[in-house]
């Protein structure tokens, strides 16, 4: 059995609802339907061996439920249906008169689904994978702009590191140099002293005494 579980819904409420198989996954089935956002959305979610499908539009969410076994043509097809055969009935039909039609649908698609249905499936889930194709690869090219933004601000804060590193460096020799330049100048005028004084006094200033 590929197709286990139909319904339609309008938010959280269940309208139309039909289970070709004896266990209960009606815990499942809200849970799912909790998730599913407001805007009209085509998606699929995982649950344990089971696939859930859906379809939300215009405020209604067309679910079934089906084998891993079944793939998403069979059972988009399937939504489909259910979706055309729910929106052409009469407004002022009860819903529960129309689960034995959804009944026998499903019975449809398990034993012979209708080629063309499969096929017009199969374009629309074509067309949804074109533009999460085109949707991956804005990001991707989003990414690679996010990326040479990212090295360049790398880059620049390492321009950034080295300017400091050199300033310190700048600023430490030009430290040394001022030092080594005093120094100097404080032997070169203690030399000066003492030629201006051994002109007087002799070179070892033996030469100056004092009178008494």
């Amino acid at each position: 059995m590929s197709l286990i579980h139909a319904l339609v819904a309008k938010g959280s409420t269940i309208l139309a609802e039909h289970k070709a198989g004896k266990r209960d996954f009606s815990q499942a089935t809200q849970t799912i339907l909790s998730k599913i956002p407001p805007n009209n959305s085509k998606l699929t979610y995982v649950w344990e061996q089971y696939l859930f499908h859906y379809i939300s539009e215009g405020g209604y969410t067309y679910l079934v439920m089906a084998d891993d076994a079944a793939g998403r043509r069979m059972p988009f097809a399937f939504l489909g249906e259910l979706q055309r055969k729910f929106t052409s009935a009469p407004s002022s039909s009860n819903f529960s008169d129309e689960t034995p039609a959804y009944a026998s649908l499903m019975h449809t698609f398990n034993t012979a689904p209708p080629t063309d249905e499969l096929t017009r499936a199969q374009n629309e889930l074509n067309q949804v994978k074109d533009i999460m194709v085109q949707n991956v690869e804005q990001i991707l090219s989003r990414g690679e702009r996010i990326e040479l933004l990212v090295d360049k601000t790398d880059v620049m804060a390492g321009q950034a590191t080295a300017f400091r590193r050199g300033a310190r460096s700048v600023r430490r020799e030009m430290w040394w140099k001022n030092t080594r330049i005093l120094i100097l100048s404080f032997f070169v005028a203690l030399f000066l002293l003492w030629l201006l004084v051994a002109q007087f006094c002799g070179a070892g200033l033996n030469h100056c005494s004092v009178r008494s």
